[in-house]
Formats: C-alpha cells, structure tokens, sequence
C-alpha cells in the first residue's frame, strides 16, 4: 500500500513530501546509483496523483531509442474524471532526463545484473519526480540477511522500550 501525501507543502526539514514509495525495491535490489527524473502525465493523472492513487510496487524503467519510459505504474483515475476522456491507468509514461545521463545508464544497463527501478515519486517546485534508482538484485542470502537484521534492530528497541518504563 502507497503511502498517501495529503498536502503540496515542504516538511518542515525541508524535504519534498512524498506520493508514493516502493518499498520492495529495497528489499529485491542494492542501489548504485540514484537519479531524480521528470514525468510526462496527463491532467487526470495529475489530479489522481495529487490523492495518492498511485503504485509503484510493479514498475520499472526500459530506455528505448535514447528515451527512457516507465512501465507498469499504476495511476488510478478518480471517479469524477471526466466523461471525454478514457483513463488508462497503466500506460506507459516518458520519464526526462539529460541526454548524457540517459547515454551512462544505457552503459550500465548492458552491464550484467542492472536494472533502473523506481523508487519513489514526490513533488518538486510543484512538478511531480520520479526518482529511480540503478540496481543490482539481490541474492536469495541477501534477502535472508536483510529480514535477520530488520528483527534484530526491532529485538533490541523492544528491550529499549521495557528498559526505559
């Protein structure tokens, strides 16, 4: 489940409020590289990701013909979408990003094992960004050790909790 952002305002560190995270992306991949791109919606997309219908749990980036896309993000259209228009929720969109930054990825991509996935999206100056992470997968060791870790640091802040009552 997506988390929700309610308002376009800053946090009060300063960070950009987040639509929508992938958080098995952090469980599938180890992360390299961290690019920030922009995304081609349409007004309706706009609309429903301003209500945080948006996941992002099944997509990923693919970089064609020197244009990157992402696919199989779900936006789901609001109910008072207009009539005139057909929603497709999971079409897929143009990310942007520097011609250069696209030419390294495509380099890296080709390299045994990478992936663009995406990890987040959020609102920058009023625009929404995708940020997409260049990745490794992980091992089926990893993942183990990942889980092991996660249960031990909740272990010792439940022993904190009783400590400290």
């Amino acid at each position: 489940m997506p988390f929700m952002a309610t308002n376009n305002k800053k946090t009060p560190d300063g960070k950009s409020p987040v639509i929508a995270e992938n958080k098995k992306a952090f469980f599938n991949y180890f992360f390299e590289e961290r690019y920030e791109a922009g995304m081609v919606l349409e007004g309706w997309e706009v609309k429903s990701v301003r209500e945080g219908k948006v996941q992002l749990t099944d997509g990923y980036v693919v970089i064609r013909n020197g244009e990157m896309f992402i696919i199989g993000v779900l936006i789901n259209a609001l109910r008072t979408a207009s009539t005139h228009i057909n929603p497709e929720t999971g079409r897929t969109r143009k990310l942007l990003l520097k011609k250069d930054e696209i030419k390294r990825l495509t380099g890296k991509i080709e390299q045994k094992g990478f992936t663009l996935v995406p990890i987040n999206l959020h609102w920058k100056n009023g625009r929404v960004k995708c940020e997409i992470g260049l990745g490794k997968g992980k091992a089926e060791h990893d993942k183990r050790d990942t889980i092991k870790d996660r249960e031990g640091k909740r272990e010792v802040e439940r022993a904190m909790k009783v400590h400290n009552r």
